[in-house]
């Protein structure tokens, strides 16, 4: 083992004086690193204080070494006879010269005075920390790579108050603001009482699908039913557990228009061959077996659904999340539905890139909308050539799609960004600005974008939002690292057409996004805040009295709010979910259009 110790300098006559800085990072790495190199082991106790006397010559300090690697080091005899003498010579020549610090051998010192400002210590220097700084683990810090093969690319921009775009003016505004102290002004309404806690009169409609929903057994037909209804009838069975094969053979008889099911889970393969064997789908234009797992396979995909070549000729949405299929079946079902334009394959662990080529050949003109969510098996590189292929391509699902990168982006949106109308990119962790700066100068006319756990953006990319895409309506930020000032900016400019917002953990939303919901989201449907901890009562109250058009106010882990904002607010239109102890949860009657699937928001375009 070579032991590095400290020793007093010495005052003799002749001797040099101890160099600056000998416990430096920097030498602390060269040292270590190149003795790990040279002897395997080291043993660092203590590098400050050293002196430098002056013994022998090259061969001298070649012998000491010599002795130290036979009589500690027996066991590494074959791996040192490979040097040759003037190999190691060099490694105890250029050792003391990083910092001329000696190593203590058997109670010997080696070391030799050298000239630090001349071009080869500083050459050898380099050298040596260069080789040092990948063993020191514990000190080097690699930065965050992307899947481009890289570091993430950042672009020297001006800060965002010396820039001349409507973003950077609401920034100034809005730190103006800041430094006037402008209070929160909301007193709460104490002549309401609770009636925010009291459950809402629900309308007829709503009565008659919920005795319709308790008593499902006893109905014996849904002819002439609209599709609608029939919709809702079958959520409020699936949320309930009580939905089962006879309802089930109810809904699919005749020819019907749309069949959607947003829970298969109870549904075997069995059960699923019977109802569907004799279904006619010559109509159909909607089907939705979504969580179907336990019933949608190849095998039954053949034998019910797709038994002739053009089963589906007029379905044009199709959502099967976390089916069974294959890339074999899932190609059989495509080319019997020439006419699709809202594919939802969310959770299908089983396709592959295989699946998306198939989209491409099959609907290039055809397809509007792909949900790819969850779907293991699917590598954005390999689909980015079938996802240029799709000339119609509005709206694009990649959510946890691990390996798209911001290449990617910048590729696909540079093609298709023109028409692109919805962008959801849920934990696509390697994105950046970049990525954001690509979106918010080629998609115009995007409404909708989903931004989840995107822990790489700054508020640079809410300025390219801001100042790219004025038509957003939908804008989802769960767990971004965004600031008050600039959130409050983005609503500055673009707030008013906003009718879907989330800052579910965003952690420094506080007074400044508070003021300008206020002032600006005047058509805000639904506000998620969920863990935003730094608004208080009063500011939660100035936001729901001045958001007349809000319906839903999501508020889970929000401790600090009280009775003060719950009972006091003045907008009886507002459902607030998500309080501690609230019997809300109980009651509420989640808005239709909530509920509805993603991937049928929009479906009224496709059909």
């Amino acid at each position: 083992m070579v032991v590095l110790r400290s020793r007093e300098p010495s005052t003799s006559p002749g001797k040099s004086s101890v160099l600056p800085e000998p416990d430096s990072p920097d030498t602390l790495l060269a040292i270590n690193g190149l003795l790990m190199l040279a002897y395997g082991s080291v043993e660092a106790e203590s590098v400050e204080n050293f002196v430098e006397p002056d013994i022998g010559g090259k061969e001298e300090k070649g012998k000491k070494v010599e002795e130290v690697l036979t009589s500690q080091h027996s066991s590494e005899d074959q791996k040192w006879n490979s040097f040759e003498e003037g190999d190691v010579a060099f490694i105890t020549r250029e050792i003391p010269e990083v910092r001329t610090i000696p190593i203590n051998i058997d109670n010997k010192w080696s070391g030799k005075h050298i000239d630090t400002d001349s071009w080869e210590y500083r050459y050898r220097r380099k050298q040596f920390r260069d080789l040092a700084r990948p063993s020191a683990d514990y000190t080097h810090q690699d930065p965050i790579k992307n899947n481009d093969g890289g570091t993430p690319h950042t672009e020297e921009e001006p800060k965002l108050e010396g820039r001349s775009d409507p973003f950077s003016a609401a920034i100034k505004f809005i730190r103006d603001r800041t430094k006037k102290g402008v209070p929160i002004l909301w007193t709460p309404n104490n002549n309401r009482g609770s009636k925010s806690f009291k459950e809402s009169i629900p309308s007829l409609v709503e009565l008659c699908l919920g005795n319709l929903a308790k008593y499902a057994d006893a109905i014996t037909s849904l002819e002439n039913i609209p599709d609608e209804l029939r919709h809702q009838l079958c959520l409020l069975l699936c949320d309930s557990r009580r939905m089962d094969s006879r309802f089930l053979d109810l809904l699919i008889r005749g020819s019907p228009s749309e069949i959607r099911f947003a829970d298969c889970s109870w549904l075997t393969e069995e059960k699923f061959t019977n109802c569907f064997l004799g279904c006619d789908t010559s109509n159909l234009m909607v089907l939705q077996l979504d969580l179907c797992a336990s019933c949608l396979t190849d095998y039954t995909l053949r034998s019910t659904l797709v038994r002739s070549p053009f089963s589906f000729p007029l379905l044009s949405t199709l959502s099967l999340t976390g089916s069974r299929l294959s890339d074999a079946g899932f190609q059989s079902l495509i080319s019997s539905a020439p006419a699709l334009q809202s594919i939802n394959l969310c959770g299908c662990f089983l396709l592959t890139s295989a699946s998306v080529n198939t989209l491409a050949n099959s609907l290039r003109s055809v397809l509007k909308e792909l949900y790819l969510d969850d779907c293991p098996r699917i590598d954005a590189p390999t689909i980015l050539p079938a996802l240029k292929k799709l000339e119609r391509l509005e709206v694009l699902s990649l959510a946890r799609i691990g390996d798209v990168s911001d290449k990617f982006v910048r590729v696909l949106i540079a093609v298709r960004g023109h028409i692109m109308k919805e962008l959801i990119l849920t934990d696509c962790i390697n994105l950046t600005d970049s990525s954001l700066k690509v979106i918010s100068a080629s998609c115009p006319g995007l409404r909708a974008l989903d931004l989840v756990n995107l822990q790489n953006l700054t508020d640079s990319s809410l300025g390219y939002l801001a100042n790219g895409c004025p038509q957003l309506q939908i804008l989802k930020l769960y767990r971004n690292a965004f600031s008050d000032e600039a959130i409050a900016a983005y609503l500055e400019t673009s707030g008013e057409l906003l009718t879907e917002l989330a800052f579910n953990k965003v952690v420094k939303v506080g007074n400044n996004t508070a003021l300008s919901l206020a002032s600006r989201a005047r058509n805000l449907i639904s506000l998620d805040l969920s863990w935003c901890r730094n608004l208080t009562d009063e500011t939660l109250g100035l936001i729901v009295d001045n958001c007349l058009s809000l319906r839903v106010l999501k508020l889970f882990g929000c401790s600090q709010i009280t009775g003060a904002f719950v009972d006091g607010h003045s907008n009886p239109r507002v459902k607030i979910i998500g309080l501690n102890l609230s019997p809300l949860l109980k009651h509420l009657r989640v808005p239709y259009f909530l509920r509805v699937s993603a991937a049928f928001k929009t479906a009224s375009s496709c059909v």
